[in-house]
């Protein structure tokens, strides 16, 4: 297929699977019968194959194959009153999640300064993944004041939604006071937990959340699967957002 074969088969299956000939879920054949199929070496099927992982059209499972992506593709509204289990259920999706990890730790200085507290101050950190109809989408820390909010992580833990929690301590309402997004590539157990390509991007999602006066009771740093979920902003009186030029590992 001489030396640009890989760019053939690429196209080759793009046009399929946007045709619906590939349909989402579809096991693609193994690597010989591609090569047969295609009457190309084992290079250029395997630079196709990462080409259109790395596209978010086919994914790679170790031990099982390679399969056309069948993940969500999430239009997440963010205005000032934002909410997760919202954003799902209004376009068709269950959500869903785990906590992967929670402690009391002392605020960093950029904690501290999101949340309003004192260097130090205890606060919870919870690392959680969150689902749409099962798929990963989103990966992230989050802090709440350990003293504001004593049980915060074992209400998550229970499965109550971030304003189901808010409330049991008496936040009636919250909302959205800024956000922050920029594109990485992700880290090795960030794609692992993703379930996604490692040359795939991620989404770096930082945003703090206020009460009803004004006070900030929550900060989030989330990385999202950027083929699974695009951002759409609204409304002009939400609060800040804001947008950096530079892309990077800000603290």
């Amino acid at each position: 297929m001489g030396r640009d074969a890989w760019r053939a088969i690429r196209d080759r299956i793009s046009d399929e699977i946007a045709a619906g000939t590939l349909r989402p879920g579809t096991r693609l054949p193994t690597e010989p019968e591609l090569c047969r199929m295609f009457d190309a070496g084992r290079h250029s099927v395997r630079r196709a194959m990462a080409a259109l992982a790395m596209e978010g059209k086919l994914s790679v499972e170790q031990g099982r194959g390679t399969f056309v992506e069948d993940a969500p593709k999430l239009n997440y509204h963010v205005g000032r009153r934002t909410r997760f289990r919202q954003n799902l259920l209004s376009q068709g999706f269950e959500p869903g999640g785990e906590t992967i990890a929670e402690d009391i730790v002392p605020a960093s200085p950029a904690v501290a300064e999101a949340l309003g507290l004192a260097e130090g101050a205890p606060v919870h950190r919870l690392l959680r993944r969150d689902m749409a109809d099962g798929v990963p989408i989103n990966l992230g820390f989050s802090f709440q004041c350990a003293i504001r909010f004593p049980d915060w992580a074992r209400l998550r833990r229970e499965g109550l939604s971030v304003t189901e929690a808010y409330h049991a301590h008496g936040v009636t309402e919250y909302f959205r006071h800024s956000t922050s997004v920029h594109s990485r590539r992700a880290r090795e157990e960030e794609a692992e937990l993703l379930q996604q390509h490692i040359d795939q991007p991620v989404l770096v999602v930082r945003k703090v959340d206020v009460d009803g006066q004004g006070v900030p009771i929550g900060h989030a740093e989330g990385i999202w699967a950027a083929s699974r979920v695009q951002f759409v902003f609204e409304g002009v009186d939400d609060g800040p957002v804001r947008f950096p030029h530079r892309g990077g590992d800000a603290e």
